[in-house]
């Protein structure tokens, strides 16, 4: 039988694509991360001593990083709200209205769904305590007074730093997790280049400020698609 005929449930992520994918995520690390790439790119939105845009300069910072991070907060509330419905259904009825538009999606969709949304960016924020990494406007590089490090330097240098990998970015592109739903499987590219787009834009965003390198947010994104690609083996299998 041909892939295209396979019942929808049974087209979810291997585990080898799983690990393709955690593979390209530490090729990029190891192969980006401190690199002339890096410099290059931020290089671009650093011009005559100062950033391509002002930290909280309006309305980059309201469209771009603060409605962005409370839709995403407000959508993992909303999914959960659905669920809670269903299990409440006597007592919320008047409610029910409210979650028409989930209301195709299984129970299982709601809880992987409200998981990857969760867990991709604790996990990227997790690893941004851990790695240390400095910020390109904390850099002597570009204005500030912190050296240029590697990962593993930073590391062991163990400072307040914590910009690697890109959280903000990775909270867009936890949304990947919509087109591992067997319901949307047909549309899985559209929202694939539409989660792309969206979560560069916020990392676009965070690099013209000085807050990431180009880095950063390859990383965050190839985290996401693992993550997301892992936890619909775990829930769809």
């Amino acid at each position: 039988m041909s892939m295209n005929r396979l019942p929808i449930q049974h087209q979810t992520p291997t585990w080898q694509a799983v690990a393709i994918g955690a593979g390209l995520t530490l090729l990029a690390t190891f192969s980006l991360e401190h690199s002339t790439v890096d410099i290059g790119f931020s290089q671009l939105f650093y011009l005559h001593g100062q950033w391509l845009l002002g930290k909280h300069e309006q309305p980059y910072a309201l469209l771009l990083y603060r409605l962005p991070k409370a839709l995403l907060i407000v959508l993992v509330v909303y999914l959960l709200a659905a669920r809670l419905q269903r299990v409440v259904v006597r007592f919320a009825q008047p409610l029910a209205r409210l979650f028409r538009p989930v209301r195709k999606l299984s129970n299982t969709d709601l809880w992987y769904l409200v998981t990857a949304l969760v867990l991709v960016p604790s996990i990227t924020a997790t690893l941004k305590a851990v790695t240390h990494v400095t910020c390109p406007n904390h850099l002597l590089l570009f204005g500030g007074d912190m050296p240029y490090l590697t990962l593993w330097q930073s590391i062991q240098a163990s400072s307040h730093a914590k910009c690697f990998p890109a959280a903000h970015a990775s909270s867009g592109f936890a949304l990947y997790a919509w087109a591992f739903v067997p319901l949307l499987w047909r549309w899985r590219w559209q929202i694939v280049a539409a989660v792309t787009l969206g979560g560069w834009l916020m990392g676009l965003y965070k690099i013209a400020i000085g807050d990431h390198f180009f880095s950063h947010t390859v990383v965050a994104m190839l985290l996401a698609w693992t993550l997301c690609a892992a936890l619909a083996r775990v829930f769809y299998r």
